[in-house]
């Protein structure tokens, strides 16, 4: 079976359809919107810019490759920025390896003891290879286990992927090679029904930050990360 096939196959139970076509691709900012420069994340190596969730240093679970510009997970805590940031437009690619499974955190706080606890995710995964690719709501891209993507655009396990989030006051928006796969406001009414239907309901710090860290997940998988790059939007 064709991995697009399998892809449907796995899919064709939820209530969304593969077939759907993607939402516009146009990668713009909205009109009013004034971008800062970018801040490379890895420049001068991921300790400059990076520790570990509720701790002080980056611990040696993360992998700098400074040949290779390659961060990659091998063992250790979710990492989060030095930085905080509130409207934001954020570009970095990724790759998982077979049955890999890892996240990008954003608005994060460090108010509970997992960070997964208090900050929205986009999902990065190996939907062919992991359980979570068989339902769309914790497929690669998707805002976890609150708002789906429309169809599959993500690459197989060993290939790069370029994700893209954007964050303008509630306005919240996913990308992943080149698809906005979704949008939502966050704090909105239909936002709060879909927590309060959730498992996050269980912890009422869950998404309510306007600003915060970037964190990258640790799952207990191989996961790697380059192009990290981040600024800061106003209007």
């Amino acid at each position: 079976m064709s991995r697009l096939a399998l892809r449907a196959a796995r899919w064709c139970g939820a209530a969304l359809l593969v077939a759907l076509p993607a939402l516009p691709v146009t990668a713009q900012l909205p009109r009013g919107v004034t971008a800062g420069p970018w801040i490379d994340l890895l420049a001068g190596g991921a300790a400059a810019h990076w520790r570990s969730y509720r701790e002080p240093t980056l611990e040696n679970g993360w992998r700098y490759d400074a040949a290779t510009k390659i961060l990659r997970r091998e063992a250790g805590k979710d990492i989060v920025t030095t930085r905080q940031f509130g409207d934001f437009e954020l570009e970095v690619e990724w790759k998982v390896g077979p049955k890999g499974n890892s996240g990008i955190f954003y608005r994060a706080t460090e108010a509970t003891d997992r960070i997964y606890e208090n900050a929205p995710e986009m999902q990065i995964l190996d939907n062919v290879g992991h359980r979570d690719g068989g339902s769309p709501l914790t497929s690669a891209g998707a805002n976890y286990a609150l708002h789906a993507p429309p169809r599959d655009v993500s690459k197989p396990a060993g290939e790069w992927n370029r994700a893209r989030i954007v964050a303008i006051g509630s306005h919240v928006e996913h990308w992943l090679n080149g698809v906005k796969l979704l949008e939502y406001e966050q704090g909105s009414p239909a936002w709060t029904a879909l927590v309060a239907k959730s498992k996050f309901a269980q912890w009422p710090p869950y998404g309510l930050a306007m600003r915060g860290h970037i964190g990258l997940q640790d799952h207990g998988d191989v996961v790697e990360f380059k192009n990290i790059r981040i600024r800061e939007l106003s209007r």
